[in-house]
């Protein structure tokens, strides 16, 4: 197919602007390869150091915190993640790494809240999309439970307002953000918040998959440590 086929001239003029190299007949490949790979391995840098960086400032925190969510799960505590587009992919890996946690691990209780069409679509239409997280938890969550939020940029009005409803109801909050963690740093209602320090939502991403990956294999550990399972749900 010949590029900008059967378009307008302006989408056609849109998308010579973002693949000119699909355009020039007389394009260096080579030289367009070198700049793939630069790219690639200027990106795989620094996502590594901000791993580092994030293992360097919340090293204590993250550690901290797997002790209090193991605590959460061995009183019957179950555990609720949520985020939008992207982070809402992230919520459903944590539950999925927790009630699926592989051969020889005791499954834990874990939901993620973006699961349910109807019951978003009805809160989002019938009341308003802020609180399509926090009535989820007004109806489900209990004192102990555990919570944890995903936003890249921190400032999700929905995510904060189901923060502050499982503060509220005195659950355990945890929270993942990015940038300098936005509203979800200033309003009060995160136990365990963890900020990575990037404006690459990309970045931001990577980094948090990171982070509850090794929160979640330090909690497995706290409660090997101890009873090795947690308790049936209340």
């Amino acid at each position: 197919m010949v590029p900008g086929a059967g378009m307008s001239s302006a989408a056609s003029d849109d998308m010579r602007s973002l693949y000119p190299s699909l355009y020039d007949g007389g394009a260096d490949f080579d030289a367009v390869l070198a700049e793939v790979t630069r790219s690639t391995v200027e990106k795989a840098h620094e996502i590594v150091a901000l791993r580092a960086e994030m293992c360097r400032r919340n090293a204590g925190r993250i550690a901290a915190c797997a002790r209090a969510l193991a605590r959460s799960f061995e009183q019957g505590g179950r555990l609720f993640a949520f985020g939008n587009g992207g982070s809402s992919t992230d919520g459903h890996a944590i539950a999925e790494l927790f009630t699926n946690p592989g051969p020889g691990a005791c499954p834990l209780p874990a939901l993620a809240l973006t699961s349910d069409v109807a019951v978003l679509t009805a809160l989002g239409n019938d009341v308003a999309f802020e609180v399509i997280f926090a009535r989820q938890l007004a109806a489900l969550g209990r004192t102990g439970d555990i919570v944890v939020g995903l936003s890249t940029s921190g400032g999700s009005a929905d995510i904060v307002h189901a923060l502050e409803e499982a503060r509220r109801l005195g659950m355990v909050t945890v929270g993942f953000a990015g940038y300098d963690g936005g509203r979800m740093a200033e309003c009060g209602a995160v136990d365990h918040l963890f900020v990575v320090p990037s404006s690459s939502v990309h970045r931001i991403q990577e980094a948090q998959t990171t982070t509850y990956q090794v929160l979640w294999e330090l909690i497995r550990r706290e409660l090997d440590a101890g009873t090795g399972r947690a308790e049936s749900p209340r």
